[in-house]
């Protein structure tokens, strides 16, 4: 045995993994470790010694077994081979053992198996502290074994984990074929991925901002506070991230991130890249519409926040910064656009042109066709939003096609912190919810300042006592348009909304004055009190305001 000679004719071929080339498999996953093949019954039989396997020299994946005694073996091998020997060829000299050892290295093997007893009744102390030197996986036999059947055994493991890969692969693949059929959007998609791989998956565009992110609620704030900065650098060095382009037709339009977690059968890039085709698809069949990831992503923060669906505010902080709104530091203004459509994207530029973000998204209650429009500004901490800026960011966010003549620019209080933000959104909402008038054609912009009792309801919105008042003065108005579909409501609002001067009052109800009139009596009727007096038509104002910011 010991002057067997190899050559080509006789040498190992290593089978790839399905769908790989030879070149490795995706990550290893469906290939078993030094450590697993030494768990083996067949292996257990031969007593097993690890002499060498510090750090991660045992969690070497191991593509096939190769036997030989060869000093020459190093050549015939492709790496990733276990190799079982019983030294009978090797050479005797130290310094020649020494190379020995390091051609092995260099040929990337997984590990090297030494049976004891016939030739070598224990592991040369120079192999031994070669392999240590070089992180080589080591292991003696004490007891004689039949090699034919450890290979069997390995081999056997190896075919039967890669066909379950090839299984787990078809049905990985077949998963996100069906979503990207169903046209499922790309959060969900993202969902499914996390759902798939155990672990946090994130989507970003090209500028490393979040587009869409499951994540669990206890690690938002720290891996999404920084995300920009982290993924940049996760890009030029991956270390156990993994990264995909979403990339179709010479066009890219992100990345897929995915944290650690526990391996897949399918391999976790293989998996990625599954994802990442479904959401290349979603993006070609959305044709010319480029705005889409950007429309989508901001409409699910918008919801997310106005909803209360966050685990708390550093964690909904940290999620708008990913998403590219600086929070901390900035001054934060809410507001709500009324009257034309605004895309989330020429939001975000007219922000940009003042030096600042914005995220935009459909505000909750209002149909389409009224294109109420929710958007979180932020500006430097030391800008100001005048009247001008203002004007300057609504026709921006409008765009050149849309006329300003009917536009509505509700502001909110401009604030500090993600708590703050929040408040000014609500007064923002509050004050687009409110019926007012308009003096002149051209842009109208309403200031919460300018509204101290809106201002009040936005910040006691949730007071119950405040809610009772509501409810026991229009409960009369609200049971009569219930029961006749009536607009006594409706009346009331547009009275209040031009104290003093009932022409206008009946022109913004769009009723005649007789019919409105008619209507005035039957609400003082109703309510049994006096629409002239001051003092009731200040409760009826707060009590009508509270009912429109809790239907909200």
């Amino acid at each position: 045995m010991a002057d067997r000679r190899e050559d080509e004719s006789i040498r190992t071929e290593r089978p790839a993994g399905p769908g790989e080339s030879s070149a490795g498999a995706d990550d290893g996953a469906a290939l078993p470790t030094v450590r697993e093949i030494l768990a083996l019954p067949e292996v257990v039989a031969g007593v097993p010694e690890v002499v060498s396997g510090d750090g991660d020299a045992l969690d070497a994946r191991v593509r096939w077994v190769h036997v030989s005694d060869s000093a020459g073996v190093a050549r015939l091998l492709d790496g990733g081979e276990l190799l079982l020997s019983t030294g009978s060829g090797w050479p005797t000299d130290p310094d020649e053992l020494r190379a020995f050892v390091a051609g092995l290295v260099e040929a990337g093997i997984a590990g090297l198996v030494l049976e004891l007893g016939v030739h070598y009744r224990y592991v040369p102390a120079v192999v031994e502290q070669s392999a240590r030197e070089r992180g080589l996986a080591l292991v003696a036999l004490h007891r004689e074994v039949k090699f034919v059947t450890l290979t069997e055994a390995v081999h056997s493991r190896i075919i039967s984990e890669q066909t379950a890969a090839l299984r787990a692969r078809d049905e990985v693949r077949e998963r996100f074929t069906a979503l990207s059929l169903r046209g499922s959007p790309a959060d969900y998609i993202v969902a499914q991925l996390a759902q798939t791989l155990g672990s946090a998956v994130v989507l970003e565009n090209l500028a490393f901002e979040v587009v869409a992110a499951e994540v669990p609620a206890g690690a938002e704030e720290a891996l999404l506070a920084e995300w920009g900065q982290r993924s940049r650098q996760a890009h030029r060095s991956p270390g156990e991230w993994s990264i995909v382009p979403v990339e179709a037709r010479g066009i890219r339009w992100g990345h897929l991130v995915a944290l650690p977690g526990p391996a897949h059968p399918a391999g976790r890039l293989g998996v990625l890249e599954q994802g990442a085709i479904a959401l290349a698809l979603g993006r070609l069949a959305d044709g010319d519409d480029a705005d889409e990831w950007v429309r989508a992503g901001r409409q699910r923060l918008i919801d997310g926040l106005l909803e209360g669906r966050f685990a708390g505010l550093p964690a909904a902080a940290a999620r708008l910064t990913a998403a590219g709104l600086k929070v901390e530091g900035a001054t934060l203004i809410g507001l709500v656009v009324t009257g034309a459509p605004v895309t989330a994207a020429r939001a975000d530029a007219a922000a940009r042109a003042l030096g600042g973000r914005a995220v935009a998204g459909a505000a909750p209650g209002w149909s389409r066709q009224h294109h109420a429009v929710v958007v979180l500004l932020s500006l430097p901490a030391a800008a100001r939003f005048d009247d001008a800026a203002a004007r300057e960011f609504a026709a921006a966010a409008a765009g050149e096609a849309a006329s300003v003549d009917h536009l509505v620019l509700s502001i909110g209080q401009a604030a500090s912190g993600l708590d703050g933000l929040l408040g000014s959104v609500q007064e923002a909402i509050d004050l687009a919810r409110a019926p007012g008038s308009r003096s002149q054609r051209g842009l109208a912009i309403r200031r919460a300042e300018d509204r101290p009792l809106i201002r009040l309801v936005t910040s006691l919105r949730d007071d119950h006592r405040l809610l009772r008042h509501s409810e026991r003065m229009l409960a009369p108005l609200i049971e009569y348009d219930l029961a006749r579909d009536g607009d006594l409501l409706d009346v009331l609002a547009a009275t209040l909304a031009h104290p003093g001067n009932r022409t206008a009052a009946a022109a913004a109800s769009h009723l005649s004055r007789s019919v409105f009139y008619q209507r005035l009596s039957l609400i003082g009727q109703l309510l049994d009190v006096d629409l002239d007096d001051g003092e009731t038509l200040t409760a009826l104002h707060l009590a009508l305001l509270v009912r429109r910011s809790a239907l909200r």
